[in-house]
């Protein structure tokens, strides 16, 4: 990718973009493992359904496995890599690679997601996982500083739809609240399960003054975004790309919002938008056709994200050179993006905003003025005689 220049911002490099400071609101602990990792915890704790034994075939396996359009294939995905998170040595060593990934990318704040429920068939409890959680994150974050990174990483602990734990789960993330848990969410299919399931959960989160996002909007529509806001109560909608199907843009380029869709553009609702797994799940046709677009130019209040970043092959500078391709956008979009993540994170407003002032707009400041030293020095080859 070349670098352009498009107004008073620049259209970035591929090195600017990992060097951006970014911020991830929405990636998923097991679908995030390193290829190798998941190889060398099968064969220690004896797993042996792995379909590739080579971490670079077994990476190849995921993605496309992923992208196969079927979903029983997509969730067996899930089945390999939570099988080898059953134990407290696996967890930690997963989410510090985790913390380790992320800030190698750039990426400066995550909120990083899994369900605790997962985890528990061999015999861990479930504040052993998220304890063992936790201490990863922070040996990560060790691990990052040392190799010259800095990234804060939030946990997000996820109840399952389809099961019957999610008031539990929503305890266990009321207490942690002060031991590295940021809030709550509920994943799994959305048709079939709406969040108004777990109502008590979210009543109780609330009562508690406690954040929650809700998987809401990926593939079952609007009646699920809006239950997810106007019943549960949700803080942030996880991925929310089907509010586009309450947006008519007219053949000549009017665009009207329909009732739910204003409401969420006007009340700042947080969208947690991960475009590559969207084509993957069929939300979107492609990056250029991606919602997201138009949602940005109608100044909704849009994050990227990575989702999976295994399962998509992924990273969030990844998302963002897809997004530079397919829509021109500037360092100027990347810092919109990046600042709507932070100020949609679940800390409190006052490390939210010197994150904003101290990180996020002196990195991409940096970046937009190293265009002028190169102007510079391109035209300074000249001698006066």
């Amino acid at each position: 990718m070349t670098s352009q220049i498009s107004g008073n911002s620049q259209i970035p490099t591929s090195v600017q973009i990992v060097r951006a400071p970014k911020v991830l609101l929405h990636d998923h602990l097991d679908g995030g493992l390193r290829p190798g990792t998941i190889v060398e915890l099968a064969r220690e704790q004896g797993y042996d359904s792995l379909p590739e034994t080579d971490p670079d075939k077994l990476g190849i396996w995921f993605r496309e496995a992923a992208d196969s359009g079927s979903l029983e294939r997509y969730l067996e995905t899930f089945a390999h890599t939570c099988a080898v998170m059953q134990t407290r040595e696996a967890l930690f060593r997963v989410a510090a690679e985790c913390a380790e990934d992320l800030a190698e990318d750039g990426v400066v704040y995550a909120e990083i997601r899994y369900a605790p429920e997962q985890h528990l068939e061999q015999g861990l409890t479930l504040e052993e996982v998220v304890e063992a959680v936790n201490e990863g994150f922070r040996e990560g974050e060790r691990r990052a500083r040392a190799n010259g990174h800095r990234i804060r990483v939030g946990a997000l602990l996820t109840a399952m739809r389809h099961a019957a734990r999610a008031l539990e789960i929503a305890e266990l993330a009321n207490g942690y609240r002060d031991s590295g848990v940021v809030g709550f969410d509920i994943a799994g299919a959305e048709a079939g399960y709406p969040p108004t399931r777990h109502l008590d959960a979210f009543e109780y989160l609330k009562r508690e003054n406690n954040h929650f996002t809700i998987h809401a909007g990926e593939a079952f529509g609007l009646p699920s975004i809006w239950q997810a806001l106007q019943w549960c109560g949700a803080d942030r909608l996880g991925h929310g790309v089907r509010i586009i199907d309450d947006i008519t843009v007219a053949e000549d380029g009017t665009v009207t919002l329909g009732r739910l869709a204003s409401y969420v553009r006007d009340k700042r609702i947080p969208l947690e938008m991960c475009p590559s797994s969207n084509l993957q799940t069929g939300a979107a046709d492609s990056y250029a056709a991606h919602p997201i677009g138009l949602l940005r130019k109608l100044h909704f209040r849009t994050t990227v994200n990575t989702d999976n970043r295994l399962m998509s092959g992924t990273s969030m500078s990844r998302e963002f050179e897809h997004l530079v391709e397919a829509f021109g956008y500037t360092l100027d979009d990347m810092q919109w993006f990046t600042v709507n993540a932070m100020k949609s994170a679940f800390i409190p407003f006052d490390e939210r905003l010197a994150m904003i002032n101290d990180v996020v707009k002196p990195g991409y400041a940096e970046l937009k003025s190293e265009w002028l030293f190169t102007q510079t020095a391109s035209t300074s080859g000249s001698s006066v005689k």
